[in-house]
């Protein structure tokens, strides 16, 4: 018990005593050197730092020059030989390939859209007027809308005011772009 009181008073006296709590100065090392900003201490860091780099010599024009093209050189030599490894890997990968058969002709997914015959005048061609009825995305009121398109109807058959299938096709003149599919309903 008794060394626990004498530990106790050696302690207490330690932190009493401010010099004892703090080492001095001399210790730190830094006696002569007043407390710097952290800014001026990054400073003079960057400038410490810079000095203890060598300075190049200031080259010439033409030394640059032929540093850029001695680069360029060791890229080219790269490049060529990425490409021949990379021709290489294509001809040992060859024989692996299967040849594609030649591409027969696909009709793909062509649109279908049923309207209203506007015009018959023409020869051989309808206008129809193609009606949309959607809702609209965000205020959900509905909207319609039309556009007209001009078919090919190879023997004249919709007349006016007729109900019409067409269908997507490839351009068959300046503006005919579809074809008649069938008459749906005869107009009254």
């Amino acid at each position: 018990m008794s060394e626990e009181v004498e530990n106790n008073d050696v302690n207490q006296a330690a932190s009493d005593s401010p010099a004892a709590a703090a080492p001095s100065a001399e210790e730190t090392g830094r006696a002569s050197e007043p407390q710097l900003p952290p800014k001026e201490r990054r400073a003079r860091a960057r400038a410490a730092k810079a000095a203890a780099i060598p300075a190049r010599k200031p080259r010439t024009a033409e030394e640059r020059q032929a540093e850029r093209e001695a680069e360029r050189g060791l890229k080219a030599i790269a490049r060529r030989r990425e490409r021949e490894r990379a021709r290489a890997k294509y001809k040992a990968a060859e024989h692996e390939r299967v040849a594609t058969p030649p591409r027969e002709h696909d009709a793909g997914n062509q649109k279908t859209r049923q309207g209203i015959v506007v015009s018959d005048k023409a020869d051989k061609t309808i206008t129809v007027r193609i009606d949309v009825a959607r809702r609209h995305r965000r205020y959900s009121k509905i909207v319609r809308t039309s556009n007209t398109v001009h078919a090919h109807d190879e023997a004249n058959d919709a007349n006016a005011g007729d109900t019409v299938v067409v269908r997507e096709s490839r351009p068959l003149s300046r503006s005919k772009r579809w074809r008649l599919i069938q008459v749906v309903e005869r107009a009254k």
